[in-house]
């Protein structure tokens, strides 16, 4: 399994280079991968990013929590990805663990909201998500709403 140096940043303190490697990896999974929607949502800039780079330095993980309120009341984990060529080396699993730490440390006590694509509902349960309400088409990609209440 791969090692990744994890790095979070506001969207403020990116830089130039860290946005466009967090913006170029969406674009790959989102966009041509998953088919086209708009990316840049204008929840970016309230968010906190969490980016997870090799030794080499190439971006290989990336995902954002959106801060409560303004998606969801909860602090938001989304835009959950991991490249193409390193995926089945359980870095999902690391990077979905280090969101959720990251938000606990950041809001204490707070649940946790995901929108999470369905197929991946079984992957979310592992980190404590329970789906709340019913299916619903996002990008014409079936999704759910899933609570991570703090253990």
């Amino acid at each position: 399994m791969q090692s990744l140096s994890w790095h979070w940043s506001s969207f403020n303190d990116l830089g130039v280079d860290r946005l466009y490697d967090a913006l170029s990896l969406r674009c790959r999974v989102f966009i041509l991968e998953q088919g086209p929607y708009l990316d840049p949502d204008g929840l970016d800039r309230h968010s906190d990013h969490l980016l997870g780079y090799s030794p080499s330095g190439q971006l290989h993980a990336y995902l954002r929590v959106v801060a409560p309120g303004f998606k969801y009341v909860e602090p938001s984990i989304g835009r959950v990805i991991t490249a193409a060529d390193i995926r089945g080396q359980g870095l999902g699993r690391q990077l979905v663990a280090e969101g959720v730490r990251g938000c606990r440390q950041r809001w204490p006590g707070r649940a946790i909201r995901i929108s999470a694509q369905s197929h991946l509902q079984a992957f979310y349960a592992e980190f404590g998500f329970v789906a709340v309400g019913s299916e619903y088409l996002e990008d014409d990609i079936p999704h759910l709403e899933m609570v991570c209440h703090d253990r």
